[in-house]
């Protein structure tokens, strides 16, 4: 593709790396940007600075945050003491739209999956583990989505916790097999939290 010029081919280029975006869609994109008012290119350009600058993950449950801990965290109606096991900020979400969770979160940041290189070490399960140790947890609740990576992650975590004297429960399985949680509509994934069932029966 020929470009009349290189400023342009270069922000072609930058937005071609976003997920899902072709040259021809960074393109468009791209011009687009260029037909609008300059103070409305320049808050995108000064909002996805504060992006990458000032967004924070909560010191306790690893959630994206503005302050050091998240709101959800800092929370006086919130249940403490039931934690949902989660992959990403994305299932935090999914959850929060269905109404029907009043604990806390833990964002694992991934899931384990050898074939993708990532162990349990890349995770966010030892800060999970400190949190049980130095906090009264009532109950441990499994919301990673029903794959083989989230069943080994699930299972992984089941072993190093178990031993502590809490409830440790799974989202009923309304939730299909092999569905990522993101994608599943908000009165199956209410319930599937309404309805979890003792980890060990999952």
């Amino acid at each position: 593709m020929n470009y009349s010029s290189k400023i342009l081919e270069n922000t072609v280029s930058e937005i071609a790396n976003l997920p899902g975006i072709g040259k021809r869609s960074a393109l468009r994109l791209a011009l687009f940007m260029l037909k609008q008012d300059k103070e409305q290119t320049h808050q995108l350009a000064e909002a996805l600075i504060s992006l990458v600058e000032d967004v924070k993950l909560c010191v306790e449950c690893h959630n994206i945050s503005d302050a050091e801990v998240c709101h959800i965290c800092s929370s006086n109606i919130r249940h403490k003491e039931v934690i949902c096991v989660v992959e990403d900020v994305r299932d935090v979400m999914a959850i929060e739209n269905t109404g029907q969770f009043q604990g806390v979160y833990h964002v694992l940041g991934g899931k384990i999956s050898p074939l993708e290189g990532i162990g349990p070490q890349d995770l966010f399960i030892d800060s999970l583990v400190e949190r049980i140790e130095k906090n009264d947890i009532k109950e441990i609740i499994f919301a990673l989505s029903s794959t083989m990576e989230g069943d080994t992650t699930n299972f992984y975590i089941f072993k190093r916790i178990e031993k502590f004297d809490l409830k440790i429960s799974a989202i009923a399985r309304g939730i299909a097999v092999g569905d990522e949680l993101e994608y599943a509509d908000e009165l199956t994934l209410g319930r599937s939290i309404l309805n979890r069932v003792p980890f060990a029966n999952s």
